[in-house]
């Protein structure tokens, strides 16, 4: 069944559509300056000082990434060859797999934003739809990597925009950001929506429109890894085009095997419908082809808590030259049964990814990666305006750059440690750039980001 979009059905669906607008517009900033790193004699510039050794390594970095680009969707080229009912037969897919990932709720609660949040039994998540969990309830919560220790972190629970009304769900349940109709039809593939578009393996970093400014460790066994990321609103160019900050735990040969867990905030148009920075998951054991997918849209991850809302809009966010709002995110793999726990912000649990979801991931990552990533389609036949992070150069600093801070890995003993001989790179550093430093407040960090097309960047 031929499952692409028609004219027909985009009018529809489509010309009817709202953009959605935020009713909340709560302002809450959170000042970072007593944190603020020394001056950049501390930093070590991005790319342009790597070494030829470093950079031919890194090449392989960006295979996780690369596999999948984003893909935009002529729709009058791609539906000229529809047969009649093959749209009645599109919509009763579309339905069908609603049923599936829309689960019964106990409570249903109104976003400012639009989202509809439903509080589902716990045990029955889409997660529990599982071969291997099917009948089973959510492990108890683990122990933590030892060095640990709770932060002034003032995100809490209620940094997403549905929590801000007060209403929140019921001890049992978890908040699940409903999935509608519009939001599938908007996907470029309606059989893999919620999922990474997949493509041959490239060689080069920036062939298939995907272009990044991370920091990455490897050459070690790593059992988790935490950062604190500073929230912007990224401008995103266009519905097929998306910007994102976020880690990567990453093991595999960087072939079809390749396993990551991911976790961060991003803007998608496409997933979501607006442009809203979003705290998101992602998983895959494949490189992206069969397996995994965004949030809470597959059976993977299984969520515990009943105040977060995978997928939901994050507020307030970072203003330039003024607060800056940053999240803290910890990924590491349970001692005892080897599943991989998220916590987000002061020891707050989101849930886990089941370790019998992966591979090489069962036992170990060999590679951790820290930073941003857009889509640059060029659509207009020049580089995107898509902004990476603040859409700002990393040479502009606190207040006005993006960041990461306090980067750290888990060892094999499960202990957080700082980082050892971080690399930091970005593919195309006209465009966005990285420069990254330490010092005794911030530990590892770097600063990250930029605006896209501009003078140097056509």
């Amino acid at each position: 069944m031929d499952l692409e979009f028609s004219n027909s059905e985009k009018i529809r669906f489509c010309l009817d559509l709202r953009r959605r607008q935020p009713q909340c517009r709560q302002k809450r900033t959170f000042l970072l300056e007593e944190t603020k790193p020394t001056n950049s004699s501390e930093m070590a510039s991005s790319c342009c000082k790597i070494s030829p050794i470093i950079i031919s390594f890194v090449f392989v970095l960006f295979f996780v990434s690369l596999f999948c680009p984003v893909q935009s969707v002529d729709f009058n080229s791609t539906n000229r060859n529809f047969r009649p009912g093959d749209e009645s037969k599109k919509l009763k897919y579309i339905r069908g797999h609603l049923m599936k990932i829309n689960k019964p709720a106990v409570k249903t609660i109104q976003s400012p934003d639009g989202d509809i949040i439903d509080c589902v039994l716990s045990h029955q998540q889409p997660a529990f739809d599982h071969p291997e969990l099917i009948g089973q309830k959510p492990m108890d919560p683990p122990e933590r990597p030892r060095g640990h220790v709770s932060t002034t972190d003032m995100s809490g629970e209620n940094f997403q925009l549905w929590s801000m009304s007060g209403e929140v769900c019921p001890d049992g349940t978890v908040p699940i950001r409903r999935t509608t109709e519009e939001d599938v039809l908007r996907a470029s593939s309606v059989r893999r929506f919620g999922r990474k578009i997949r493509r041959p393996i490239r060689r080069d970093s920036s062939s298939n429109g995907h272009e990044h400014a991370v920091g990455y460790v490897s050459g070690n066994e790593y059992y988790g890894a935490k950062a604190s990321i500073n929230v912007w609103a990224p401008r995103v160019a266009n519905q097929y085009e998306f910007s994102l900050s976020q880690l990567w735990v990453i093991a595999g040969s960087f072939g079809n095997d390749l396993n990551t867990i991911e976790a961060g905030w991003q803007v998608s148009p496409e997933l979501y419908g607006d442009n809203y920075p979003r705290f998101f998951t992602y998983w895959t054991s494949d490189a992206y082809q069969a397996t995994g997918c965004y949030n809470l849209l597959c059976s993977g991850f299984v969520q515990t808590n009943n105040r977060i809302a995978i997928g939901a809009a994050i507020s307030p966010t970072s203003s330039y030259n003024g607060g800056q709002f940053d999240i803290s995110l910890l990924v590491w793999k349970d001692p005892k049964h080897g599943n991989w726990w998220l916590e987000f912000g002061n020891r707050v649990l989101v849930g886990y990814w089941p370790s019998f979801l992966f591979t090489h991931l069962r036992e170990r990552a060999s590679m951790v990666q820290f930073g941003g990533e857009i889509v640059n389609s060029r659509s207009s036949g020049a580089h995107t305006s898509t902004q990476m992070g603040s859409g700002h150069f990393a040479g502009e600093g606190f207040g006005k750059a993006s960041y990461f801070r306090n980067l750290q890995v888990v060892d094999w003993d499960n202990n957080l440690i700082p980082l050892s001989n971080l690399r930091v790179l970005a593919d195309h550093p006209n465009c966005y750039d990285i420069r990254g430093g330490i010092n005794r407040v911030w530990g590892n960090y770097f600063y990250y980001g930029g605006p896209g097309r501009n003078s140097r960047c056509p």
